[in-house]
């Protein structure tokens, strides 16, 4: 089988399967951050430390361990909401700028310290082997995609996303209605650092190459800026968003110095005509009522932010 996808694949032009694994890349990682910025309000600068942890965990466990592909991810998954969970607890009693000042410091110590560890090789960075699946990356990758999204979605719907958005809109508000505010937090960091590891073992795999200093400030912006441009708070603007902004740079290689002001002239743009990004406050369901040509279902704030 994995001969006959393999083969399925070759007929596809090398560039645009470059470009379509990127996307499926850039929305597991969007996910995750909404899950965070999006769904629980937490503005996090840091997003590319824990995509660094997932990279460098999973290229690790391929070079010394050789586990297949799945376990790989699941572990290196594992290991980067560990580390969410273990920073999250308590850089997430601050909110705000101080929040981002944290996590946008942290950022820069795990690339430092990836920069100085002999198991990194240091400024070198590592060689990345194939990971070992008889499933062609490509596949992969979109297979992640799926389950991110089904995840990304029970979590939006559920008593514990109701929970998150409470927090999200009064956290003062939402501890007095009995919500474990810095739980909750903390949970939700877990959940998309978890996610942000998957996409940084993804990506190493596929670039086969990875260096510290790819996971610099700016990464954690692009990833951001998919989010916001999206949507904050909605799955498809997460998709849409992530699908854009992994493109771009691609169509953008003539002006590829002015790449990241044509990325903050279009966030302008997006603020004044369109604050709540491309697909702000859409979701699949209101999708999915649209396409059977219902209308949505109206409810209250009381029922909407209802809370567990």
């Amino acid at each position: 089988m994995g001969d006959t996808l393999q083969m399925l694949l070759g007929r596809i032009d090398p560039y645009l399967l470059q470009i379509i694994v990127n996307i499926g890349i850039g929305i597991v990682l969007a996910l995750g951050l909404n899950v965070i910025t999006g769904l629980t309000g937490q503005l996090s600068l840091g997003h590319a430390a824990f995509m660094s942890i997932g990279a460098f965990t999973s290229a690790l466990i391929t070079i010394k361990l050789g586990l297949p592909f799945g376990v790989n991810l699941l572990i290196t998954g594992a290991v980067s909401a560990a580390a969410g969970a273990l920073i999250g607890y308590p850089i997430l009693r601050l909110t705000g700028d101080y929040l981002a000042i944290c996590t946008l410091g942290f950022a820069e110590i795990v690339k430092v310290i990836f920069l100085n560890l002999e198991i990194t090789n240091k400024a070198l960075g590592l060689s990345v082997p194939p990971p070992r699946s008889s499933i062609p990356l490509p596949i992969i990758v979109w297979l992640v995609v799926i389950i991110a999204v089904i995840l990304v979605s029970f979590i939006h719907d559920s008593r514990f996303g109701r929970a998150l958005k409470a927090i999200r809109g009064d956290e003062i508000a939402a501890e007095a209605m009995g919500i474990n505010v810095v739980r909750y937090k903390v949970q939700s960091f877990a959940i998309g650092t978890f996610l942000a590891g998957v996409g940084g073992g993804l990506y190493a795999h596929f670039i086969s190459y990875i260096n510290p200093s790819d996971f610099g400030f700016l990464k954690s912006i692009d990833i951001l800026g998919m989010v916001v441009l999206g949507g904050l708070g909605s799955i498809p603007g997460s998709i849409v968003g992530a699908a854009v902004l992994s493109a771009a740079p691609e169509f953008l290689r003539f002006m590829a110095n002015y790449r990241m002001l044509v990325y903050g002239g279009l966030l302008v743009f997006m603020m004044i005509f369109r604050p709540n990004g491309l697909m702000g406050g859409i979701n699949f369901t209101e999708i999915f009522l649209r396409a059977l040509g219902r209308k949505p279902h109206m409810k209250t704030l009381t029922e909407k932010e209802k809370l567990p």
